[in-house]
């Protein structure tokens, strides 16, 4: 059975991630999937955004601090993806990346087990 293009699912155009993130697959800096991000005042003038992807993000990251996971599922698009671009825009003055606390110089985790087992606790009394 062949659709024709008015029978398609989708209404939206289809663009690839790689041509979203120009080819590129690594992020410029690492950004944890927990970090919060916001838009800074450089990126709410709106003047530096080059694209819709760009213009959305700052949208979103303007009403309040959200989660690189957050962004990634509200814009529908790969967390690698997102990832790239929140970190192009970092580096462009256009957000501010706020990394979660809880991770020492040496790598290891300073949140203590005390505290684990709590949330532990209070999660199996849900």
């Amino acid at each position: 059975m062949v659709l024709d293009r008015d029978d398609s699912v989708g209404t939206g155009a289809l663009v690839r991630p790689y041509a979203v993130t120009r080819g590129r697959t690594r992020p410029r800096l690492d950004i944890a999937m927990e970090a919060l991000v916001e838009t800074t005042a450089r990126g709410r003038s709106g003047g530096f955004l080059a694209g819709q992807e760009q213009q959305t993000i700052a949208g979103l990251c303007g009403v309040g601090l959200q989660s690189m996971a957050e962004i990634a599922a509200r814009m529908q698009m790969p967390l690698g993806v997102a990832r790239v671009l929140v970190a192009d825009m970092a580096a462009d003055g256009l957000l501010a990346v706020h990394e979660p606390a809880g991770i020492s110089e040496s790598g290891e985790d300073a949140v203590g087990t005390e505290l684990l087992e709590r949330v532990l606790s209070g999660l199996r009394r849900l």
